[in-house]
């Protein structure tokens, strides 16, 4: 009972910090509003097996709960409803504050798609990113039918690949009007992988305004919150869309005079230049010899990279906190770390880091740091953040089964630390858990506090206790990889032994399996940690 309750305590304590953090994310006042998630594009010639990969950080209080939606045929003309509020339920049958806006025909047939709060894979390999990019108020009219998560969630029960998707929220849009800020969702399937901007076209709208770029053959991209889309090369259908009112609703609203070149940043994004500290970082990270300039007015959209990039390099660049570089924030938190002889007696003493320094610092604590020494830390805003939801980094592979050529390797809670599950593109049924959102509140049942006790323990004493956290995330890495190359040619061999209807099956029992392993170490790390400073260190 008394571990319980200190489970429940440090469990207030860690949404507290979550909640406290995430507020200048949440409202649209606040310095660092709507910088809440990540997305890493690469393109198949740019990655070192030929796989195409999307990404998503789910960067805020939004639901952790995760369903396997499954296909349907429809033989008669029907409607499917569209909601707003479903961000922040409890659970998939949690309808408070949930709101049916509207309704619209039903395809005949739809297909299976991973639902996260912002629906990422079907079962035809196709898979969605998000990042929100803000924009201007003005353009925002909450009445448009439409809100992002939505658009996502209709495109991957209809569609098979990205230019489909694309043509269809733009239909969408058109029709029934788009009701959220500015988005971007980065759409990739087995051949290629796009960037798609959305924005309203004002209060008295119903409508929107879109482009699309895509990530070129040998090239990497990412999202991280700012309008990157700049010149319109319309003509040039392979890599560029947009909305037929791209260029007149800049003009009517006066965010461009139709003299200057046109810029689609410029005209609908809400800053300075299209990218910030995220931005420059991974794509500096990636191809370190185009020496790219953090005081540039504009990044390219995307660049090749020095060398290939393979899965676990975006998994590694979803760990990011700047340690090691000047953005580091625990630079300066320092401490003197003395040598003594059998006597007692200090024969000698360094200055160096100290086990307390984390990157996932509160604002309290920052500031308390900053009180003593106003040079201590300098906020960045890391790829990897304490109040994360989620993440999901997406494998997509033309040379596989859709059964397991489509793969999301999802880690709950901050991916600077926590493990990834592979979910797989055939997967029907999820292991417990995955149904019960933990943003609400403490719950034992809720997968992501699995994880995040032995988190936050760990950020006790992170310079002391990363080491063993990371080198168990590297070996679930290693593992699942390993793992995915057996389960490939089990499936193929039951496709060749013509025993489809025994691929769902293999894949459910495989990530529950992995799964629990992963729970089962966390929970070790949880109690070792418990050992280590429940008592105070």
């Amino acid at each position: 009972m008394k571990q319980q309750c200190l489970f429940v305590l440090i469990g207030l304590i860690s949404l507290s910090s979550i909640v406290n953090a995430q507020s200048i994310y949440d409202q649209k006042n606040e310095p660092y509003f709507g910088e809440s998630c990540t997305s890493i594009m690469v393109s198949k010639g740019a990655s070192s097996d030929g796989s195409v990969i999307t990404s998503h950080t789910c960067d805020g209080r939004y639901r952790t709960w995760i369903t396997m939606e499954e296909g349907e045929t429809f033989e008669n003309d029907t409607t499917t409803p569209i909601f707003k509020g479903k961000l922040r339920t409890e659970t998939p049958w949690d309808m408070r504050n949930v709101k049916q806006v509207g309704l619209i025909p039903q395809a005949k047939q739809t297909f299976a798609f991973l639902n996260t709060a912002y629906p990422c894979l079907n079962e035809k390999q196709l898979a969605i990113g998000e990042t929100t990019i803000v924009g201007p108020e003005e353009l925002v009219n909450e009445n448009g039918m439409f809100l992002i998560e939505e658009l996502e969630r209709i495109a991957l029960q209809r569609c098979s690949t990205a230019r489909d998707a694309i043509q269809l929220i733009g239909q969408l849009i058109k029709e029934y009007g788009y009701g959220d800020w500015g988005e971007c969702i980065t759409i990739a399937d087995k051949k290629e992988v796009w960037q798609l901007e959305i924005f309203g076209e004002g209060p008295d709208k119903i409508g929107g305004v879109w482009a699309a770029q895509r990530i070129p053959e040998g090239h990497v991209g990412v999202s991280a919150n700012i309008s990157r889309i700049g010149e319109l090369k319309l003509k040039d259908k392979d890599h560029f869309m947009a909305s037929e009112n791209v260029f007149s609703v800049a003009k009517s609203l006066g965010r461009w005079d139709g003299k200057k070149p046109f810029k689609f940043w410029k005209a609908y994004g809400d800053n300075e230049k299209p990218f910030n500290i995220r931005e420059f970082f991974i794509l500096s990270k990636l191809a370190p010899s185009l020496n790219l300039s953090y005081d540039a007015a504009e990044l390219p959209f995307s660049v090749q990279p020095d060398k290939p990039v393979s899965v676990q390099d975006v998994m590694a660049l979803y760990r990011q906190t700047y340690e090691g570089t000047e953005y580091d924030m625990t630079q300066n938190i320092q401490t003197i770390k003395k040598k003594r002889d059998k006597e007692g007696k200090v024969i000698s003493q360094d200055t160096v880091k100290s086990p307390i320094a984390n990157p996932w610092l509160t604002g309290a604590a920052r500031n308390t740091y900053n009180y003593l020494d106003s040079t201590a830390i300098t906020f960045q805003r890391t790829v990897a953040v304490s109040w994360c939801s989620y993440s999901e980094i997406i494998q997509l592979r033309d040379w596989l089964p859709d059964e397991v050529g489509g793969v999301a390797w999802l880690s709950f809670d901050n991916p600077g630390q926590s493990p990834r599950i592979p979910i797989y593109a055939g997967t029907t049924k999820l292991p417990p858990g995955f149904e019960y959102c933990g943003q609400k509140r403490y719950r034992e049942d809720a997968i992501i506090w699995k994880y995040r006790k032995a988190n936050k323990l760990a950020t006790l004493a992170w310079q002391e206790t990363k080491e063993a956290i990371l080198n168990e995330v590297t070996y679930f890495e290693e593992k699942g990889i390993n793992d995915g190359a057996l389960l490939e040619k089990k499936v193929n061999k039951l496709l060749e032994e013509e025993k489809k209807e025994d691929i769902p099956e293999l894949l459910n029992r495989y990530t529950t399996d992995f799964t629990g392993a992963t729970i089962y170490k966390w929970n070790d790390l949880e109690n070792y940690y418990w050992g280590r400073f429940g008592m105070g260190f």
